[in-house]
């Protein structure tokens, strides 16, 4: 959904009252009345959005839900609280509205989509498309949100949009994989005819915004379980209000970033985006302590603020401060409460969260048939799978793919689901063990340094990056001449088989790191790209690094470059993490181990034997980098 084109002019400025509010709509579309497509998140999205809005400051008494069960979320109840809120809002107040339901797109009504689609959200009401109106019946227009903002906006009212819908048919299929989408296609709508492409809104919004999109506009948005307790969440929703929650004095860029991290670790490729003046603004109000309520020996929080089984926590006596009591690993954990595997101090009434738990093993889950063909070889190597795997093997045409947790099949064009392909000499069985072994091993380390480094998305960046492409053409199998000239670029918006990517960074910290940068392909591979080896990476305060790498010929899909930054000491040892990047690596190195170094490899290891140093790492700034690669066009 995407209410706006992404031209924006400041509006006129206004005098804040003395005393601002924030004021918000949360909406939430579990249950459809006149369409087989209900959902199962939507309820506890707008419960934990609303608990993330009073956690920051906002009263409860200026929360309007409308959710399937309770305040009946309609067109008509939808439309009745925005114009409600607009009227009780005044210049220097915020006004959110919050979104989760499904989305879809719809023949233009209007004309300002130059014929092309509008989007829209489907409340419970809505009914499909109605050939008598031209239009899907009761749906909220995205022109019909777009005029509701500006007349806020007009006003000084800052205006803040999340909404956790897809809002294109990108004809993906989710087969046998974790997670429900949150969208619906025009066959589903009883839309006759194909979808064009969505031509960009003639309006531009003036004023001081910020929408947050679950997904890129071809991307789906899905819904998830959240542990065993039975109870689903959309997996933006989920990884945003914990950012939201803990982020202290971050931008909506910033909190952006964060969650667009946590959700590259999550069950399904979803790449959050934004756009709005207030990107580069401080979210309102305070975050939460980052320590958590223990009463009756447990800890009153679980998987939503992002706990899990084996993590370590320390204890305290008071919310902030303080000496340390002791430590702890965390055992079951369910939705909102974690068990303790050892025993309280008496004096503890808070726990901090201060290392993450051992990187479970990869699991398959159930094998899928997209299309049959001669596969009988790899049938007869798949195990049985498990419900809720990290990937999903998909048999078609007699190849085995291997899709994300989701279970989509090439989301991001012909191929770009990995397939296993026997090496000269393999047997099915070794070829599919070697490909495990590697997604295994990528999939570890993300998730590591995931865990390590998410919060630090949230502070003030350690580098400061630009990014630069030069084209290449693909000859046959390999790459030819590469232009000379080179043209900044945002990776995510896509490059070519055989570009040169380049990346220049520079320390903005006010103190010595050693940078590594390591690249994640979709075909599970990690490459080291910086320090080249025998090089120093440690940049003092100012200084500058660079570095390229060139885009395989063969690939398509969505890569990514992590570039890893470890505060230093003068004369410490250094710290390179790209050695991580090759499984063997785990096993045999010569030379002093710096601590985080160290630490990391032994969580590699996964046997839960810290050697010699705290349990607790160094911090780590990191930066991810989604790289899409485009089909060869």
């Amino acid at each position: 959904m995407r209410w706006i084109s992404l031209s924006i002019s400041v509006g006129l400025g206004f005098v804040a009252p003395v005393h601002a509010e924030v004021r918000a709509v949360l909406v939430g579309v579990s249950d459809y009345h006149l369409l087989d497509a209900d959902l199962k998140g939507p309820v506890a999205d707008v419960g934990l959005m609303a608990e993330v809005l009073v956690a920051r400051g906002v009263a409860a008494a200026q929360i309007v839900t409308l959710a399937s069960g309770g305040a009946e979320p309609d067109r008509a109840g939808i439309m009745a609280a925005l114009k409600a809120v607009a009227a009780r809002s005044g210049p220097g107040d915020t006004v959110v509205f919050y979104f989760s339901g499904h989305g879809g797109q719809a023949p233009d009504v209007s004309g300002d989509e130059g014929g092309g689609w509008d989007e829209i959200l489907l409340p419970s009401d809505a009914a499909g498309w109605k050939g008598s109106i031209g239009a899907v019946e009761n749906a909220v227009l995205d022109d019909e949100l777009q005029v509701w903002a500006q007349g806020l906006l007009s006003r000084g009212v800052k205006v803040v949009g999340v909404i956790d819908a897809c809002h294109s048919d990108t004809g993906f299929r989710a087969m046998g994989g974790v997670g429900v989408a949150r969208g619906l296609g025009a066959a589903a709508l009883g839309i006759p005819g194909a979808a064009s492409e969505p031509g960009d809104s003639g309006q531009q919004l003036r004023g001081e915004f910020v929408f947050l999109y679950s997904s890129q506009s071809d991307q789906r948005s899905f819904e998830v379980p959240v542990g065993v307790d039975g109870l689903w969440h959309g997996a933006f929703t989920q990884a945003l209000a914990e950012v939201l929650r803990t982020a202290p004095g971050a931008s909506w860029a910033q909190v952006l970033a964060a969650t667009s991290a946590a959700m590259v670790q999550g069950p399904v490729p979803q790449q959050p985006d934004g756009e709005g003046l207030l990107l580069q603004t401080a979210v309102f109000g305070q975050a939460a302590p980052m320590r958590f309520v223990v009463s009756g020996g447990v800890v009153q929080a679980g998987l939503l603020q992002g706990l899990a089984e084996g993590a370590e926590v320390t204890f305290y006596a008071q919310p902030a401060g303080g000496d340390a009591l002791g430590a702890t690993q965390l055992g079951a954990v369910s939705v909102r409460v974690a068990r303790l595997r050892g025993s309280v101090p008496l004096a503890a009434a808070w726990a901090e969260l201060t290392a993450p738990p051992p990187v479970m093993p990869l699991r398959l889950a159930t094998l899928v048939v997209a299309q049959a063909g001669d596969d009988a070889d790899w049938r007869r190597v798949l195990g049985p799978g498990v419900p809720g795997g990290d990937l999903v093997p998909v048999l078609t045409d007699g190849d085995l793919a291997l899709a994300g947790a989701d279970g989509v099949l090439d989301p991001y064009g012909a191929g770009s689901s990995p397939r296993v392909v026997l090496a000269p000499g393999e047997t099915h069985a070794q070829a599919l063990a070697r490909v495990l072994e590697t997604a295994g091993h990528a999939l570890r380390l993300r998730h590591l340094f995931a865990a390590v480094a998410g919060r630090s998305l949230t502070g003030k960046p350690a580098l400061d990056v630009t990014w630069q492409r030069k084209a290449a053409m693909v000859q046959g199998q390999d790459c030819g001449v590469v232009a000379a000239a080179a043209e900044a670029i945002d990776p995510g918006e896509g490059v070519r088989p055989c570009d040169q990517l380049w990346l220049d960074f520079r320390n903005v910290s006010g103190r010595d790191l050693d940078v590594s940068v390591l690249y994640f392909g979709s075909d599970f591979s990690v490459s080291g790209v910086w320090p080249r080896r025998g090089l120093s990476n440690r940049l003092a305060n100012g200084q500058s690094g660079r570095a390229g790498l060139q885009i395989d010929p063969g690939s398509v899909g969505m890569d990514e470059v992590m570039l890893l930054a470890v505060p230093v000491e003068p004369g410490a040892d250094r710290v390179d993490l790209t050695r991580l990047a090759d499984p063997a690596t785990e096993r045999a190195f010569a030379g002093p181990v710096a601590p985080v170094a160290g630490w990391l490899e032994d969580k590699m290891r996964g046997d839960g034997v810290v050697r010699g140093f705290s349990s607790k790492p160094p911090a780590i700034m990191m930066i991810r980098q989604a790289v899409r690669v485009l089909p060869r066009g």
